[in-house]
């Protein structure tokens, strides 16, 4: 297997062509000029991220701490639960992107996998303020570790964090797309499939700081997801040796385990106990997300029959749209930062 090379911080013999500008195993400068893009989508990209930015704290969370006391024993293991998974996600994500930005050559690309971990940290700390919002001191830890207990929990962490880990000990690149990969899956299947849960609560008029909180960091992870979309096609283009058949069919390998890790947690943590969800809306409704994740890679879809939306899940579309609502939940004043439409949220 062919051994990346760490881009160099300082590199005056590096190219300044943009023709001559790669994904990874670039001679790059490092010098970010905007004015100069081969990958002429990040400039859209770099606009509608910038456009995102928000504040955790500017949501109130005061109806939330009442609704938190009073949820029904069901929801209140699964918002615990599925919670406690978000927060390993975005934690792990902040860790990880700077170590697979290490060995991408395209300046402009690094631009926005820094955007990226800033935006998972401010996930992480919005986590954060709703446990020290809603949860007594002893509560908040018990969320936090839950994986320390919870055996589902920790097979979840360990699938992802194991994949993580595999590119720190194996520097190639077949090991770099497998990690990308691994990216797509946790952005596109398990925080979509997490943050249904919560569309389900405001479904049914509860937590809606929590949920107002959840449509942010939704809008955030689809342009993440759009990142990783694109840095994959454009490696089929540059590195087709890396997406033979035989690749092709590990990366949706790859694709349905994810999609059958979160099936499973889905009917641990869910069930058929939670008002307005089932077993069956779950594995229907991740089914699907494997399968547009896979088509929007080129990919064959990898569930026969699961090409589309299902009709039981058509809520979370118009859940998960932050600019939806123009104003929080209490204060009549916009809390809808982004002031342009760059992306297409075709995920």
């Amino acid at each position: 297997m062919e051994q990346l090379k760490k881009r160099p911080l300082f590199n005056p013999n590096g190219d300044i062509q943009v023709q001559k500008r790669k994904m990874i195993g670039g001679n790059t400068t490092n010098l970010n000029d905007f004015n100069n893009m081969k990958y002429t989508w990040v400039s859209g990209w770099y606009r509608q991220a910038m456009n995102n930015f928000w504040i955790p704290e500017e949501i109130n969370l005061g109806v939330d701490i009442k609704d938190y006391r009073n949820l029904p024993k069901a929801e209140k293991r699964a918002y615990d639960k599925i919670l406690s998974f978000l927060i390993f996600l975005d934690s792990i994500q902040t860790a990880n992107l700077p170590g697979i930005s290490e060995y991408i050559t395209a300046n402009e690309v690094n631009l926005c996998l820094s955007i990226q971990a800033f935006q998972e940290a401010v996930h992480s700390q919005s986590y954060s303020y709703m446990l020290d919002t809603i949860c007594e001191p002893q509560e908040r830890n018990e969320v936090l570790y839950q994986w320390k207990e919870d055996e589902h929990l920790l097979a979840r962490n360990e699938f992802i964090g194991n994949l993580y880990n595999a590119f720190q000990t194996e520097k190639s690149m077949e090991m770099l797309v497998k990690t990308i990969v691994a990216n797509y899956i946790l952005e596109g299947i398990y925080f979509y499939s997490g943050f249904m849960f919560f569309y389900n609560l405001g479904r049914n008029q509860l937590m809606p700081g929590s949920v107002q909180e959840i449509r942010y960091i939704n809008r955030d992870e689809s342009t993440h997801l759009w990142l990783f979309r694109n840095i994959l096609i454009e490696l089929k283009k540059e590195q087709p040796d890396l997406f033979t058949e035989q690749y092709i069919d590990e990366y949706r390998s790859m694709i349905k385990e994810g999609c059958e890790q979160e099936i499973k947690w889905g009917h641990y943590v869910i069930g058929d106990d939670v008002q307005g969800l089932n077993g069956e809306m779950i594995t229907d409704y991740v089914q699907y997300l494997g399968n547009l994740r896979c088509t929007n890679l080129g990919f064959a879809p990898i569930y026969e029959g699961h090409e589309t939306e299902p009709e039981s899940m058509r809520w979370v579309s118009q859940y998960s749209n932050a600019n939806a609502i123009k104003t929080d939940f209490f204060e009549a004043r916009s809390t809808a930062y982004a002031k342009s439409s760059a992306l297409v949220d075709d995920l």
